[in-house]
């Protein structure tokens, strides 16, 4: 996290393979003020090159990427960005992939279908220091999580 002059801005880097969500959110995330995309990346592997370049506060990170899937380049990330914060957005909803997510650190998880009413929600609890899970999927969080 980068500060300005009073408030902190979040560099962050968009990781999502469908185009057409990819430009939805950026578009949601540009309502946030304190929010400034610094790089979106199309697959797993250009998502690890892009965080270790660009060093990103936040990423939003899809599962299912063409070359290597979202929980994967987390692992990858996470070794080379270990302060990043990482917001899974994702159609997967099975209990074992969401509570990966959670131990490999990560800070939210919203199922694409909720996008549209969490995922700014999502992003001001991950920017406040609290985590998230979208709707119905609060059974799915590790037990001991907030």
């Amino acid at each position: 996290m980068r500060t300005g002059s009073v408030v902190a801005e979040f560099r962050t880097l968009v990781v999502e393979d469908n185009k057409s969500f990819l430009d939805f959110v950026t578009s949601t995330l540009h309502r946030q003020p304190n929010l400034r995309i610094v790089g979106e990346a199309q697959n797993g592997i250009d998502a690890v090159e892009r965080a270790e370049a660009l060093q990103p506060d936040l990423i939003l990170l899809d599962i299912g990427l063409p070359g290597l899937n979202g929980i994967e380049a987390a692992h990858r990330i996470r070794r080379l960005v270990p302060d990043a914060r990482i917001l899974f957005l994702t159609q997967e909803t099975a209990a074992e992939i969401v509570g990966e997510a959670f131990d490999l650190g990560a800070w939210g998880y919203v199922i694409k279908a909720q996008a549209g009413k969490e995922l700014l929600l999502a992003v001001e609890a991950i920017l406040s220091g609290k985590k998230f899970v979208s709707d119905g999927l609060n059974s799915h969080r590790p037990v001991g999580r907030t």
